[in-house]
C-alpha cells in the first residue's frame, strides 16, 4: 500500500513538494520517524546526497525490512539506515539531526505531544522540524448522493484515524512547541480519473462503511457503482488538501 501510494504521480509531486518546502541541504542528516516502506526516505536520500545521511525510525519490523531490502535495490544504502523504535522514545542523540520530520504520521496518534517533543529534541539548535498531513475534513467528491458520500467519508474516517482533521493543526502544534518562523505549506490531492490507488482508496471506503454499520451493503455498492459511471462520463473529480508545516528550533 505504501508503495503503491508512492508510486502515484500527484502523491509524488505532494511529497517532493513538500521535502523542498523543509529547505534540506547536501550533506544533511535527516531523521524521519513513520519512515514505513522508506518512500520518504529514498528521497530524502537523493535530497542529502553522497556526504549526507538519512535515519528511518518505525516501530514495524516487516516494514523496516522492506525498507532495507529497497534502499540495496536502489544502491542507496550507504546515505540511509532504518531502526526500530518508538516514536515517544527516539533512541537517538539529543540535537544530532538538522532536520526531524513526520510524514503522514499524526493523523494516527491520538496523542502526539511526546512524540514531537522527540522530534525537537533530537534536531540541532537552528535545525528544522517539520510536518505533513492529510486533513480528511476537507474530502471532496462530485457524487450524486451527497449525504450518503457524507456519512461514509465523516463516519469512516472517524473511526479509522485518531485524528483525521490533524493537518490543520500543525502550525499551532510547531508554534506550542516553541519553534521559530513557523512556515505553513497548503497542497491539493486532486484526480480527474479514476486510477487504481484512488479506486481501491475509495473502495476501502465503503467496505469500512459497510463494517462499521454506517451504511447497508446495498448503499454502498451503489455509491461506489455512481463513481465509475462519473468515471466513464468523464466527469470524475476528487480532492484532499495536504498540510505542511515547518519550524526552525531556536538556540543557534
Amino acid at each position: 500500500m505504501m508503495e503503491s501510494r508512492g508510486r502515484t504521480p500527484t502523491q509524488a509531486r505532494l511529497r517532493r513538494r513538500f521535502l523542498r518546502f523543509c529547505r534540506i541541504a547536501p550533506g544533511w542528516r535527516v531523521v524521519e520517524v513513520g519512515s514505513g516502506s522508506g518512500v520518504v526516505a529514498r528521497d530524502l536520500a537523493a535530497l542529502v546526497g553522497s556526504r549526507g545521511h538519512v535515519t528511518g525510525i518505525d516501530r514495524s519490523r516487516v516494514v523496516l525490512a522492506a525498507a532495507r531490502r529497497r534502499a540495496r535495490e536502489e544502491r542507496l544504502d550507504r546515505r540511509l539506515d532504518f531502526r526500530l523504535g518508538d516514536a515517544a522514545a527516539l533512541p537517538l542523540r539529543t540535537g544530532r539531526f538538522d532536520c526531524a520530520l513526520a510524514v503522514t504520521v499524526l493523523l494516527h496518534v491520538p496523542r502526539p505531544q511526546a512524540m514531537l517533543r522527540e522530534l525537537v529534541r533530537v534536531t540541532r539548535p537552528g535545525g528544522v522540524v517539520a510536518l505533513q498531513d492529510q486533513d480528511f475534513g476537507t474530502q471532496v467528491l462530485d457524487h450524486p448522493d451527497r449525504e450518503l458520500t457524507r456519512r461514509i467519508f465523516e463516519g469512516v474516517t472517524a473511526r479509522l484515524y485518531a485524528e483525521p482533521l490533524s493537518g490543520r493543526t500543525l502550525v499551532r502544534r510547531l508554534v506550542e512547541l516553541g519553534l521559530e518562523r513557523v512556515r505553513l505549506l497548503a497542497d491539493v490531492y486532486q484526480v480527474r480519473r479514476l486510477d487504481s490507488f484512488t479506486h481501491d482508496l475509495l473502495e476501502r471506503r465503503a467496505t469500512a462503511a459497510v463494517e462499521f454499520g454506517l451504511v447497508g451493503a446495498h448503499a454502498a455498492t451503489r455509491w461506489l457503482a455512481q463513481i465509475e459511471r462519473a468515471d466513464a462520463a468523464d466527469h470524475f473529480v476528487f480532492t484532499l488538501n495536504y498540510y505542511g508545516a515547518a519550524g526552525t528550533k531556536p538556540g543557534a
